[in-house]
């Protein structure tokens, strides 16, 4: 019986509506009930269990493959006669569809498709995973222009007699084929790039560059022949395509060499050319369990700035490291300058050192470095903010077609590792573990887990509607943040921290066991150390009452609470916000201009929670924070 819209695969892939076909069949759009999120499902009718296992190496093959410009296998379901391959849903036309309803295309837009896909057989021929079947049906290109390369080996394990019978026992598309396939020799790394460069022949050309024939036994005889037409259109990329259609395998570029000549030659728009070069990810799936996890209270998220500045998209590496440079925590000013905004003068920045996957010193460690604007382009409009939230902490804001914030993806570092019991999905990337946890409401949450048993959060929130998945846009931020992290240590910060700013503080110093006595029941020796020492807190045996410093940021306090002086500084005040029983105080330490010209205020937030009256937690609330102030500015002084 035929797949119907409404069927379940293994008990938790919901059909929802086909989305193309092919020589496996129909390809569905599917929902992943378990991890909440779209996939794309392709079936296979196969007639012995030879082929199934054939085909399950080939999926197992894929499955190893992670990088921006390749098609992501999630999971492979036998059903007997039938079996499913789970991949990821990528909303983009085939290469072939594109040149079919606009026919050829230009150098400059065949080359930046071009670079990409040598960039992802890059990957995949260092992993030993040869494609087998680079055609324009298996390139798709997204409406930003992201390339993508799917379904590697899949077609070349699903072989069929048909396709046996017209070219006489060769397996592949004849146009596209590599003289050495032709000859009956086997598909390696070169007849990849081969069949690349005949790809992007007929994408600027309109035809194989076996030219055009009515029959497919007339494209194996021209290849047997290594008969190659000149091309006419290539401009900028007639090099780069003659090299990768040179008959003899040894004569042609390696694929890294490919997606430099390609990149040379024609490269790609601003907004793709993060995805394009040396972006490796290698992601091993692990099993699968099924109970739900705890969240951690930091999932708690504060509300995003009102007003952003217009800035354009920053998306290169080096204008980021510059900004982050020039203003915010990190970076000494000088406050005599007439417009509050000068030059910083850093040291040279650290350099990251030890094991891949580890975060490292805690103070220098820095979460920018796991967020990529660019590489998220697709959500929208997107920008980096390294300047809200606490000290370890980084966002990528997402903005909508009417300038407003509709999403945001933040990074967080954690000193300690959760304890996930029964967590939805886990994963292993070399020597550190990734955790996916279920959706909560508007806010999607996925763990890192680092070699040296530290802790990223990587958190996913919905602002309004319409806007992005929360768990697409998490999920797409800790692939690369995996990716970076996965061959070695989290970068440095690209400067020193001002000598003003709180980064300098050890949170945990702020309040001695005699003043925490003033909260009946607190131990002052129950000390709990946050990351890089920016926030700390302290409880009682019982677990009922608490205090808590945190380091953090905002736009602005105003209107955040009720005012209250604290050590002489406008403070803010508000009960019950951080939860039942619970008081909360506010106190700016220094204003600045952050990385993108915007008022941001650097201050402590305290928390006191216990049994008392809001007024009784309120007033120990605030002779507290009058201790931590003064120390505050002693510390600094000091």
């Amino acid at each position: 019986m035929a797949p119907q819209a409404g069927d379940r695969i293994a008990g938790r892939y919901l059909l929802q509506e086909p989305i193309g076909s092919g020589g496996m069949g129909v390809v569905w759009q599917a929902w992943d009930e378990r991890l909440e999120r779209r996939v794309a499902v392709k079936c296979a009718r196969l007639d012995d269990d030879r082929a199934t296992r054939r085909l399950m190496g080939e999926a197992r093959n894929a499955g190893r493959l992670h990088h921006p410009n390749i098609v992501g296998v999630f999971d492979f379901v036998d059903e007997g006669a039938v079996c499913w391959i789970v991949m990821e849903y990528v909303p983009s036309s085939s290469l072939a569809q594109i040149m079919r309803e606009r026919g050829p295309l230009t150098p400059e837009e065949t080359g930046s498709i071009g670079c990409q896909i040598a960039a992802a057989l890059a990957k995949s021929h260092e992993e030993g995973v040869v494609h087998g079947d680079v055609t324009p049906e298996n390139i798709l290109v997204t409406v930003e222009g992201v390339a993508r390369l799917t379904d590697f080996g899949i077609s070349r394990a699903l072989w069929s007699d048909v396709t046996q019978s017209l070219t006489g026992g060769v397996p592949g598309k004849p146009r596209y084929l590599a003289p050495e396939v032709a000859k009956g020799q086997p598909a390696g790394e070169k007849a990849d790039l081969f069949s690349l460069g005949a790809s992007l022949f007929a994408a600027i050309e309109g035809r194989s560059p076996y030219g055009e024939a009515e029959h497919p036994m007339t494209y194996l005889a021209r290849a047997l022949a290594g008969h190659i037409e000149p091309a006419h259109r290539a401009g900028p990329l007639t090099e780069p395509l003659a090299a990768l259609l040179e008959r003899e395998p040894r004569r042609r570029p390696g694929a890294a060499r490919a997606r430099d000549l390609l990149t040379d030659a024609a490269p790609p728009p601003r907004h793709v050319q993060q995805q394009l070069c040396d972006r490796r990810r290698t992601l091993d799936l692990a099993s699968l369990a099924s109970l739900a996890p705890r969240l951690p209270r930091a999932l708690r998220l504060r509300r995003r700035p009102v007003t952003i500045t217009a800035v354009a998209l920053v998306t290169a590496g080096a204008i980021t490291a510059a900004a982050l440079a020039l203003f915010g925590p990190w970076s000494d000013r000088d406050k005599d300058a007439p417009d509050g905004r000068t030059d910083a003068n850093p040291a040279a920045a650290p350099t990251a050192t030890g094991r891949a996957g580890t975060i490292g010193d805690e103070r220098t460690a820095d979460p920018c470095a796991l967020l990529d604007a660019a590489a998220l382009s697709r959500f929208g409009d997107t920008q980096l903010d390294p300047d809200y939230g606490e000290l370890d902490r980084c966002d990528v804001v997402v903005r909508n077609s009417s300038g407003d914030d509709s999403a945001d993806v933040q990074v967080n570092l954690d000193a300690d590792q959760d304890t996930f019991d029964g967590a939805p999905s886990t994963r292993v990337v070399r020597n550190i573990t990734v955790v996916t946890l279920q959706r909560d409401g508007d806010a999607c949450e996925r763990a890192i887990l680092t070699a040296d048993r530290k802790q990223i959060r990587v958190i996913g929130k919905q602002f309004d509607t319409p806007a992005p998945d929360p768990c697409e846009l998490a999920d797409a931020a800790t692939d690369h943040a995996v990716g970076i992290l996965a061959d070695a240590p989290l970068p440095r910060r690209s400067s020193p921290p001002s000598a003003e700013s709180l980064s300098q503080v050890d949170a945990c110093a702020l309040l001695d066991a005699a003043t925490l006595k003033r909260v009946p029941g607190v131990d002052g020796g129950s000390q709990d150390r946050g990351f890089g020492s920016w926030d700390c807190d302290w409880s009682s045996d019982d677990g009922n009452r608490e205090v808590e410093i945190q380091f953090t940021r905002d736009n602005s306090l105003e209107g955040d609470g009720t005012p209250v002086d604290v050590a002489g500084t406008r403070s803010y005040v508000v009960a019950d916000e951080a939860g039942d029983h619970s008081c909360t105080i506010r106190t700016p330490h220094r204003t600045y201009t952050n990385s993108f010209g915007d008022h941001t205020v650097e201050l402590f937030q305290l928390n006191v929670y216990g049994t008392e009256s809001d007024r009784q937690l309120c007033d120990s609330a605030r002779e507290l924070a009058e201790v931590v102030q003064r120390n505050i500015l002693t510390e600094l002084a000091g």
